[in-house]
């Protein structure tokens, strides 16, 4: 009787028979698998492909495995040796590009010294007298600089920081420590920086246009409330294509807008306010306006007007209450809008694409860029690591600060 007591007493420890337990697990399997094959393992290939840095040791094996343990100098014969046996088969089947290609990145002019260094080393039946080095020196003599073999070294896989610094225009050099890339080839820190100013310009106007409206919603008359709350859910009801394409249409140059200005007399002649910065930040503040006004509005509505009352019979005045009482208990909303607004101002691509000029293009389009028409999955990777580890930490402090709504209310 007491084993049959303790067996149920196990069944239904909290509450719930297993039966129960197993069928919830159930009910949420296609969604669990869903999110893992749809995004998780996606996610996971491309972030790696960051960091995984395999192209020349599966095209040119046996100098991959001799610079192992290079001593950042010229290497030997036989390491030269073992280049030339891997030019040699790689000829044969017709891959060199592919090593020849990554040696470009991390090298300008790497291609052209690797693919003319292989057809004439594929047309030598044995090796030369003066040996394989001499004869490499011979065809070019930037075989006897140190950094291409630094480079060759770093490629040599399986796995290498040479994309993940490339994002930050830094390099190995060839004494193995971290530089800046040649000028010519610096451009990522200004995309990023470009991406960050651009999401933080986004986010202050979207927060001076959404506190007085959501402060409306919360404490106006109900009627321009419900006005004003359809207004700003009405836009989400839209794809972000579509409201992007409207905005090309009102900003061209023959646009609404420009149409508008002329008939007026303002203006005789077309007002730049597409393919420029300006019409980038209107366009992405309308799309998002609402991910700014809904936080702040939920943290407003939470408020209670007895707050203000006492503040005010105190013989506090109504600005100074409201700066001291009100906005403090504000803050959490506006903190949260701000960085969710911020965090998806980050990742736009469509919008940029559209409205934006060449000078206005974020990260994400580089990300495209490198995925679909480069086909450099390196560089597609670390740009997205880079973007995640931004995200990542923005979504960390948005999820403390909504926690934390609350209690700062109450």
């Amino acid at each position: 009787m007491a084993s049959t007591s303790i067996r149920q007493g196990k069944k239904v420890r909290d509450g719930r028979p297993p039966r129960q337990k197993w069928g919830a697990v159930v009910l949420i399997a296609p969604l669990a698998l869903f999110l893992l094959f749809v995004y998780a393992v996606p996610l996971y290939e491309i972030l790696a492909r960051g960091v995984v840095d395999n192209e020349l040791s599966t095209t040119w094996p046996r100098v991959s495995a001799a610079l192992h343990g290079w001593n950042a100098q010229v290497p030997g014969e036989d390491v030269f040796a073992a280049l030339a046996e891997d030019m040699k088969a790689s000829q044969k089947l017709r891959i060199t590009a592919i090593a020849a290609r990554r040696l470009n990145y991390a090298q300008p002019g790497g291609r052209t010294l690797v693919m003319s260094t292989a057809r004439q080393i594929a047309g030598m039946e044995a090796p030369p007298a003066t040996g394989w080095k001499a004869a490499f020196v011979q065809i070019n003599p930037l075989w006897n600089d140190r950094e291409i073999w630094q480079d060759l070294y770093q490629a040599s896989g399986p796995v290498s920081g040479f994309f993940l610094l490339a994002a930050f225009d830094r390099r190995l050099n060839a004494d193995g420590g971290i530089s800046l890339v040649p000028s010519d080839n610096r451009i990522y820190v200004d995309i990023l920086l470009r991406t960050f100013a651009i999401a933080l310009s986004v986010t202050l106007v979207c927060l001076v246009m959404a506190f007085p409206l959501a402060y409306l919603m919360a404490n106006g008359p109900p009627k321009l409330a419900r006005l004003a709350f359809l207004l700003v859910l009405l836009p989400l009801w839209t794809s972000v294509l579509v409201r992007t394409a409207a905005w090309f249409v009102l900003l061209q140059d023959e646009g609404l807008i420009n149409q508008g200005l002329r008939y007026l007399g303002i203006t005789s002649d077309p007002v730049p306010l597409i393919f420029n910065r300006f019409g980038l930040i209107v366009a992405m503040v309308h799309v998002s306006l609402p991910y700014m006004v809904l936080p702040i509005y939920a943290s407003m509505k939470a408020i209670k007007p007895d707050y203000l009352r006492a503040a005010l019979s105190l013989g506090a005045k109504p600005l100074y209450a409201f700066i001291r009482v009100y906005m403090p208990l504000a803050i959490p909303g506006l903190a949260a809008g701000s960085i969710l607004v911020f965090i998806m101002a980050l990742g736009y691509y469509i919008t940029p694409a559209l409205i934006g000029g060449a000078s206005d293009q974020m990260i994400s389009y580089f990300i495209a860029y490198y995925t679909t028409d480069s086909v450099n999955w390196g560089f597609a990777g670390a740009l997205s690591i880079v973007l995640l580890v931004a995200t990542s930490v923005l979504y960390v402090l948005y999820s403390k600060l909504s926690s934390g709504k609350g209690a700062a209310v109450a």
